[in-house]
């Protein structure tokens, strides 16, 4: 350690002394103060500095949870990542006040556009271009749907139900969120509502729309919880459950045709898509990924949007999205409530699933196993292997995997639309 300091030092050095030979008016003393007025350890102690370095060290905490802990590494390394860069003092690589309301309102006096962000904006300020435009959540949805296998739900159309059930935390938190002792407005608190979706990249594509201010802490919040799905749920399903209930086994699934599975994507985003313009560019390109899959004849266009553009896109949504939890925008009151109302809202929806499986048991003949309808949220596959193991535990030859999918993947589908209805009321 000593020598990597003591050689960090020779370079500054090497690095001060064409300044100070270019620099005749000024003096050594100058040159110096200079130099160490503009290190960003200087501005630690200097007004509220001290507040980037709680961020820092918040981002290195993530960092440890995605690396060691293995927790969504996928988006929470680069979203960690992208908020350590931001909070590191005078490297301008994002400028929080390049996206209020008044800069890039066109009827403000202070209207900047796009162009002004591509000519004085850093290197996260240009990236995040593409989170504000809504492209990168799409990008992500066209991935998504094509790595999506929807026969789960194809042969067992009531999932489709339970997925939208497990949303019911989504509007529940959008209600409660506005009452006065919270303080968020209705476009807020349908930003911090989507969180009970589980569903990350629909979450940023709706804050982005409503509530760009607090995309920060409400991208951290929401991947948090989906990666801590294994630890939220199942204490929620075996409250809302009977071991008999728990026990339930289901019938083997009916083999899907390939024709269905080709004709459902475009029947899908034409109803969805009419009845809700709002959400066609989600549902669009979740449709668009899963045809490339399921038809079969643009195999090299599915394995491109499953692999090199799913993951060109995650590392640029996810360090800029966490670019923006700067310390101004994190470490007060609100990011705390959005905390705390978000893990909330993401139990509210996976208990609406499980209690409408077990209200729907009163009139089937062939019983559902509530536990399936906590995959209702969009953690996929997460929460469908969370119903597997913990039907399991009740009864170990019970195989509730693929049963579990059909609600997962109509989660996918219930939080876009439920985007796209928040979206048509306040956007």
């Amino acid at each position: 350690m000593k020598q990597y300091l003591k050689y960090l030092g020779l370079l500054a050095v090497a690095l001060m002394i064409p300044t100070m030979v270019s620099a005749q008016d000024f003096s050594f003393s100058e040159a110096m103060s200079k130099f160490f007025g503009e290190m960003g350890f200087t501005s630690f102690f200097i007004g509220e500095g001290w507040k980037n370095a709680v961020m820092i060290c918040i981002a290195c905490f993530l960092l440890y949870l995605a690396i060691k802990k293995e927790y969504e590494p996928l988006l929470l390394l680069p979203i960690a990542f992208g908020m350590l860069l931001s909070n590191i003092p005078a490297a301008g690589l994002f400028h929080t006040s390049m996206w209020n309301d008044e800069f890039l309102n066109p009827d403000s006096p202070f209207f900047h556009s796009y162009r002004h962000v591509m000519a004085e904006g850093g290197l996260l300020d240009v990236l995040y271009i593409g989170v504000k435009a809504g492209v990168y959540p799409c990008l992500i949805f066209l991935g998504v749907g094509a790595m999506t296998d929807f026969g789960p739900l194809i042969a067992n159309p009531k999932s489709l139900l339970l997925g939208a059930a497990a949303q019911l935390g989504i509007f529940a938190t959008f209600l409660v969120t506005q009452m006065d002792v919270f303080g968020f407005n209705p476009a807020e608190a349908a930003s911090i509502g989507i969180i009970g979706g589980a569903d990350g990249p629909t979450a940023i594509f709706l804050t982005s729309k409503l509530a760009p201010h607090l995309l920060g802490p409400i991208a951290v919040a929401a991947y948090s919880y989906m990666a801590l799905v294994p630890v939220i749920q199942p204490p929620i399903m075996r409250a809302l459950t009977t071991e008999k209930e728990r026990k339930i086994r289901m019938s083997q699934l009916r083999t899907v045709s390939k024709k269905e599975k080709i004709i459902f994507p475009i029947i899908v985003a034409i109803i969805v898509s009419l009845i809700l313009p709002s959400a066609a560019t989600l549902i669009g390109c979740l449709m668009l990924g899963n045809l490339m899959k399921e038809s079969g004849v643009v195999e090299r266009l599915s394995k491109a949007a499953q692999n090199e553009l799913n993951n060109i896109v995650v590392i640029f949504l996810g360090t800029t999205v966490g670019a923006t939890a700067t310390a101004e925008a994190f470490l007060n009151f609100r990011t705390i409530s959005i905390l705390c109302v978000g893990i909330v809202a993401f139990g509210v929806g996976t208990a609406g699933g499980v209690l409408l499986a077990k209200f729907m048991n009163l009139f089937l003949k062939e019983k559902i196993n509530p536990l399936i309808g906590s995959a209702g949220v969009s953690a996929v596959p997460m929460a469908a292997r969370v119903s597997q193991t913990e039907g399991a535990k009740a009864d170990p030859r019970n195989f509730l995997l693929m049963h579990a999918m059909g609600p997962n993947v109509a989660g996918v589908i219930g939080s876009a639309v439920a985007a796209g209805i928040l979206l048509s009321f306040l956007g």
